[in-house]
């Protein structure tokens, strides 16, 4: 990724996911062309690529939704902030991780102060 400044969520996670999913892809295919288990036993396998992605981004190797900081772009950079979740990550809530949601702006409270002529009275 030298040079690459845009985030595509390059993770461990990912990849796990991805690779997994296309061999659960591969044995669904042998079994659509006539190997009998291989289309239950696939669609096993792709099932499973969704859970092992899941997992592995609860445990810190996935990303939050949206583009990291320039120093967390590498494949091996864990998430530190996973175990309090992502506040707009469907994974996270379904975990039971709610965190803080990244589009949640703390806008400051306006305060009421005395002007000079209230205070005469």
């Amino acid at each position: 990724m030298s040079g690459n400044q845009h985030d595509e969520g390059h993770t461990v996670a990912g990849w796990t996911g991805c690779l997994v999913a296309v061999a659960g892809s591969v044995v669904t295919g042998l079994g659509v062309v006539g190997w009998r288990p291989g289309i239950w036993l696939g669609l096993a396998v792709v099932a499973s690529a969704a859970l092992l992605t899941w997992v592995l981004h609860l445990a810190g190797w996935g990303k939050p939704p949206g583009p990291r900081p320039a120093g967390q772009l590498g494949l091996a950079v864990r998430d530190s902030t996973a175990r309090g979740g992502h506040g707009d990550c469907l994974g996270c809530r379904l975990a039971g991780r709610r965190g803080v949601p990244a589009s949640t702006v703390l806008a400051p409270t306006p305060t009421a102060t005395a002007s000079p002529a209230d205070l005469s009275s």
